[in-house]
C-alpha cells in the first residue's frame, strides 16, 4: 500500500486507464471491464482492476489538476509497476476542435511550475508515447472517428480569465484541460508509456457543452479506443 492508495502489489495491472473523475473509473469498471474488483476507496479516488478482451487493465481515478495526477502516477508507476498510462478525459476544445471530437494528444504545452521543478528549471517539452499515439490513430481512422491528432495544453486555472486562449490557438494548440503534461513528464522520468485521449466536452469560444446523455455515448468511443490502443 501507499498513502494514496490502498492496494498490494499485483491489485493493479500494468495497463491502467486514468479518468480523473473517480466516479467515471467506476463507470469505465462497470462498463467494459470483466471481473473488475474494486482495490483502492482512500480518499474516495476509486481503482478497479478486471480484464478486457482477457488483457488485465486497471482504472484509476486521479482528481483534477497536475498535483492531483501527479501523485496517482508517480505511486502506479514508482510502487505498482505500471507500464503503460492512458489518461481518458475531457477538454476545452479550441482551433479546429468541435463539440464531441477526439483529440490524441501528441504532445503537452503548460503553464503549470511543477515540469519545471522536476527539471530544474528547463523548459522539457514532454510527449506521449510513439506507439500507443500511432495504434490511437490507426484505430480512430478506422473506426471513422471524429479525431484530431497534436498539441493540447495543460493549464492550472480552470477559470482562466488571461489571453492564454488566443496565443494556444494561435500557435495550433487543439484543446485545454489540466492533467497532461504532468503525465507525460512522469512518464518519461519512469521510461513508462503514457498518452492522453479526450473528448471535447465543451468548446471555448462558442460556449457549446454536451449534455450528460451526449457525454455518456462519446466516453464509449473514447474508452473503446484506449483500450484497443493500448492491447493492439
Amino acid at each position: 500500500m501507499t498513502v494514496h492508495i490502498g492496494a498490494q502489489r499485483g491489485d493493479i495491472a500494468e495497463t491502467v486507464l486514468l479518468p480523473g473523475d473517480p466516479l467515471r473509473a467506476q463507470w469505465v469498471a462497470q462498463n467494459f471491464l470483466e471481473g473488475a474488483v474494486k482495490y483502492n476507496t482512500v480518499r474516495n479516488m476509486f481503482g478497479f482492476t478486471g480484464t478486457y478482451k482477457g488483457n488485465p487493465v486497471s482504472v484509476q481515478g486521479t482528481g483534477m489538476g497536475v498535483p492531483s495526477l501527479s501523485i496517482y502516477v508517480h505511486e502506479l508507476f514508482n510502487d505498482f509497476d505500471v507500464q503503460t498510462a492512458i489518461r481518458v478525459g475531457t477538454c476545452g476544445g479550441i482551433g479546429t476542435s468541435k463539440l464531441h471530437d477526439i483529440i490524441i494528444a501528441m504532445a503537452a504545452s503548460t503553464d503549470s511550475g511543477i515540469n519545471r521543478r522536476i527539471t530544474g528549471g528547463l523548459d522539457f517539452a514532454p510527449i506521449a508515447d510513439f506507439d500507443l499515439l500511432a495504434n490511437a490513430v490507426e484505430i480512430a481512422r478506422a473506426r471513422g472517428l471524429n479525431y484530431h491528432v497534436g498539441g493540447i495544453a495543460t493549464m492550472d486555472r480552470f477559470y482562466d480569465t488571461s489571453n492564454a486562449v488566443d496565443v494556444l490557438e494561435s500557435l495550433g494548440v487543439l484543446g485545454l484541460e489540466m492533467e497532461t503534461s504532468g503525465l507525460y513528464t512522469i512518464a518519461a522520468q519512469f521510461n513508462r508509456k503514457a498518452l492522453t485521449i479526450c473528448t471535447v466536452s465543451d468548446v471555448i469560444r462558442t460556449h457549446e457543452a454536451t449534455t450528460a446523455q451526449e457525454r455518456e455515448s462519446t466516453f464509449s468511443a473514447m474508452i473503446e479506443l484506449a483500450l484497443e490502443a493500448a492491447f493492439k
